[in-house]
């Protein structure tokens, strides 16, 4: 579904390339809010630029590039009449353009952070822009972007790290906000088709998912013991396994409390389990950014044998800059990314919490309501559901994508380092702190969403 209304409504939307008249949307798409559109556009934008990100990073790219005749400085030795190699292909592929891209994609975004500030309405004229001139808007991109390529290197790559490694710790806590309405969701849709029939069947795909999420994240802590410490060394790591083990048995176990269940009824072990999960995923994460080799083996160490004489035929291809592209905790991340991208465009939350978290209104998503979003000319467009009051905040939206973007820069090179020299990229501690501590909010805001009602006994939560 998300799917089609990405596709259908980019598409064949084409009366808002350059005007702020609603979406049109394709006969294969369900009828939707113009809210929706606008935040499925902005993400289509954000993936766009994820993709050349990809695409610039892989093994490879650089000698294609030089194939080009004129293109790159040192490229190919064919001397051509009229045209000279002027570009510096070592910046636009590698790390070095992944830095480039999203700091572009960064500006964008930032840009319309400003300009969305206190928009109320649709009312309000700066909601058209919101909404429509998408033609304009991807040049605006396209422009910031050939503009970054022309930023020299030195400082740039040095700070550019540490913009990103604070923009993804608070990005990983939106995810795990995102995750953890998605998983309340979950719960609660169960929960009412258990309500209205087949009970018996509701309640054990409910069980069955939440003891294979336990199963999955014990599993996990038992490799990370055997796997990622040493009886005389990663002490590090055994203190991050162990308290995010607790600590995920803490909020199980809150979760379940009948205070919490009379406060919260559709809380349960579900969310809890899938949190416990996200947390695992996290603390591997950061665990495999430790620069000490030792505590941090190679996932293809693991799953391979080691043979004494290496297979004939070249070595492993790694991206430019020493990076590996297809490196498995990235690989995992830009796959939790696409997805809590995807939801943040179509969610359509009943979680009154998380909805304050994510400064989006009740229940705003997908529509039933075909003759509004049907005109008198008989095409379908989309619903402006926002005469009264916006949706979501236009502001913290763009600043959720802005820290996406961040978020996919380091995702992509691996949290890497680039060394005083700007040639090569190195692990090092602070990413695998900014993980850690990223993964300890996270919990903590979870906890608060369950003890919330109890605390603040004299607010409204429902």
């Amino acid at each position: 579904m998300g799917a089609c209304l990405a596709i259908g409504s980019l598409a064949s939307c084409a009366s808002c390339l350059c005007g702020s008249a609603s979406c049109l949307l394709s006969s294969c798409c369900p009828s939707t809010y113009n809210s929706t559109v606008t935040r499925l556009a902005f993400s289509f934008l954000l993936l766009l630029g994820t993709l050349v990100s990809i695409i610039m990073i892989l093994p490879g790219m650089e000698e294609h590039l030089k194939q080009i005749p004129g293109f790159c400085l040192g490229g190919t030795s064919i001397p051509i009449p009229g045209i000279e190699n002027k570009v510096n292909c070592d910046i636009i592929v590698g790390y070095k353009s992944v830095y480039r891209m999203c700091f572009a994609m960064a500006c964008f975004f930032f840009l319309f952070f400003i300009i969305m500030i206190r928009v109320r309405s649709s009312k309000d004229p700066r909601a058209a822009v919101q909404n429509g001139f998408w033609f304009f808007k991807f040049l605006l991109l396209v422009g910031i972007t050939v503009g970054a390529f022309f930023i020299p290197d030195g400082i740039f790559n040095t700070v550019w790290y540490y913009f990103g490694m604070t923009g993804s710790f608070m990005f990983i806590i939106i995810q795990l906000i995102l995750l953890v309405d998605f998983a309340h969701s979950w719960n609660q849709s169960w929960l009412e088709k258990a309500e209205n029939g087949n009970s018996k069947f509701w309640f054990a795909a409910l069980l069955t998912f939440t003891i294979v999420f336990y199963a999955l994240a014990f599993t996990i802590v038992v490799l990370f013991y055997v796997f990622y410490t040493k009886p005389d060394d990663c002490t590090e790591h055994k203190v991050f396994i162990s308290l995010n083990f607790i600590f995920c048995i803490i909020v199980s176990v809150v979760s379940i409390l009948p205070k919490v269940q009379e406060a919260q009824p559709t809380s349960g072990l579900l969310q809890a389990s899938f949190i416990s999960l996200y947390t695992m995923y996290i603390t591997w994460s950061a665990m495999s950014n430790n620069p000490n080799r030792q505590c941090n083996p190679s996932l293809l160490s693991l799953v391979q044998p080691v043979t004494a004489t290496p297979p004939p035929g070249p070595p492993p291809t790694k991206a430019p800059g020493g990076t590996q592209w297809w490196d498995a905790q990235g690989i995992v991340g830009l796959t939790i990314f696409l997805f809590c991208t995807l939801y943040a465009s179509i969610r359509s939350s009943n979680n009154s919490q998380v909805n304050k978290l994510m400064q989006t209104e009740e229940g705003q998503g997908l529509t039933t309501d075909y003759e509004s979003a049907t005109g008198d000319d008989g095409v379908r467009r989309a619903v402006d559901n926002e005469e009264e009051a916006v949706t979501y905040n236009y502001s913290f939206f763009h600043l959720s994508l802005l820290l996406a973007s961040l978020y996919i820069m380091m995702t992509l090179t691996n949290w890497f380092m680039p060394d005083a020299d700007y040639q090569v990229m190195q692990s090092t501690m602070p990413a695998v702190w900014v993980k850690i501590a990223s993964s300890w909010c996270g919990l903590l805001i979870y906890f608060w969403t369950l003890v919330a009602p109890l605390v603040c006994s004299d607010r409204d939560f429902s």
